[in-house]
């Protein structure tokens, strides 16, 4: 939200892209953002409302648009004082390209638009607006905003600190908050009936309704050539991360199966915002980017949540333990660590592996033109021999051990608690790690 505003407020304004996959929140927050900061909305689905495209067909002037949209939406629309929510806006293609001219043409108005497949679309379609529109991804809740959701504001407020001997005072408070959420997750409709019910079956119940949503989309947008692939990639990355060893594998996949007939399904669940790659390097040099190992790759799914009901975890595992981030051989832990990750910016996470791959670090992130070595480690067990190998051969400044033990640090190894883990950019940005 904060971003939000600070996008209406800006001098440089330009119609705004919200992308996310969906149900993370994005037409809930444009809303919200409409409710709380301007006179009206004037909203507008085009999966809901497809005639609504009818208004695009012709001319893109904006003047002429705002009079269909004025009438379609039965709402007055005016400079500065009406947000105007272009929603689902993958399904019109002339509305993705008339953003440019409202940026052109027309920029006293606040055009936001929002798509649950925005980035299969934007790939598609030539007339993509390309440096006329402000982008904004929304993902699922991190811990500390599922934290402020279930009115847990003091332990949210003190991770937020770092203020790390008021934490460890709290730390078995954090760790029974961080069970509920790898086994809630963050999708925001799950959050909700979780608060509400307090009954994991019935946020178990919701995430499987969410899983069908997901598929039905592959039936309606994916080529019918392509959709056998795309998911048998998607049901294959719980069994993937339940491997010792979690290198995405095509031969997994069934007989014949190979890259160069389902790396195109990866790409559209990817661009779909549904699967997070994670590639392997064997040389950890800036940038990374051109140190990636092409047929090496970890998959993940975009809300540890929704892995647990992937895999048919049983939502009993919460409360027994440490086993819940051992489950799976450690999975969970691993998909909480990376959603997390992905979600704090610098670039995409890797991982590293030695060319014997008998050493393997779990992440690698860029942080002030450096490389971390994260290692996410599941419970209270924290040997990790891959670590070690990694910082014997390249001595970085400062190593990540993500773990269920309190805060510690010492010759440069981060020992950063697993429900601490967003505040690793504060914790690399302190003098004394390097």
């Amino acid at each position: 939200m904060a971003e939000l505003i600070k996008w209406k407020n800006s001098p440089r304004r330009k119609p705004l892209l919200l992308r996310g996959a969906r149900q993370v929140g994005k037409t809930w927050l444009l809303k919200e953002l409409g409710r709380r900061e301007y006179q009206n909305v004037a909203y507008a689905n085009f999966e809901e409302n497809p005639s609504l495209g009818s208004i695009f067909v012709g001319d893109l002037t904006p003047s002429d648009l705002l009079v269909g949209l004025r009438a379609a939406t039965e709402t007055p629309i005016a400079p500065e004082g009406t947000l105007i929510v272009l929603d689902e806006i993958q399904a019109c293609p002339r509305a993705l390209t008339a953003l440019k001219y409202f940026n052109e043409q027309a920029n006293g108005y606040h055009v936001a638009a929002a798509g649950s497949l925005l980035g299969v679309a934007a790939h598609a379609n030539e007339s993509f607006p390309v440096g006329q529109v402000s982008f904004l991804r929304v993902n699922p809740l991190s811990f500390i905003e599922f934290l402020r959701a279930r009115r847990r504001l003091e332990l949210a407020d003190v991770l937020e600190s770092g203020a790390w001997d008021v934490v460890a005072a709290l730390h078995q408070r954090c760790l029974a908050s961080l069970a509920e959420y790898m086994v809630v997750g963050g999708m925001p409709e799950v959050v909700s009936t979780f608060i509400e019910s307090s009954d994991f079956a019935e946020a178990r119940s919701v995430q499987n309704e969410i899983l069908v949503a997901f598929d039905n989309d592959f039936s309606k947008h994916v080529p019918t050539h392509q959709l056998p692939r795309v998911r048998a990639v998607w049901a294959a990355i719980p069994r993937q991360l339940a491997r010792e060893q979690k290198r995405f594998r095509y031969s997994d996949l069934g007989p014949g199966a190979r890259a160069r007939s389902h790396e195109t399904a990866i790409e559209w669940l990817s661009k779909a915002g549904l699967v997070h790659r994670v590639p392997q390097v064997t040389a950890p040099r800036l940038p990374l980017p051109s140190y990636e190992e092409s047929a090496a790759f970890k998959l993940f799914v975009l809300d540890v949540g929704l892995l647990g009901a992937m895999s048919g975890l049983s939502p009993r595992v919460a409360i027994q333990g440490d086993a819940l981030y051992t489950e799976f051989k450690g999975s969970l832990t691993e998909q909480y660590v990376e959603m997390h990750l992905a979600a704090l910016g610098g670039g995409a996470p890797h991982y590293w592996a030695n060319d014997a791959g008998r050493a393997e670090v779990d992440f690698l992130v860029q942080a002030d033109h450096r490389l971390v070595p994260i290692e996410a480690k599941a419970g209270v067990a924290t040997q990790a021999k891959s670590l070690k190998v990694y910082r014997d051969k390249f001595s970085p400044a400062v190593s990540v051990r993500t773990s269920l033990l309190p805060y510690r640090r010492e010759s440069g190894l981060v020992n950063l608690p697993l429900y601490a883990l967003e505040r690793l950019e504060a914790v690399l940005s302190q003098p004394d790690s390097g």
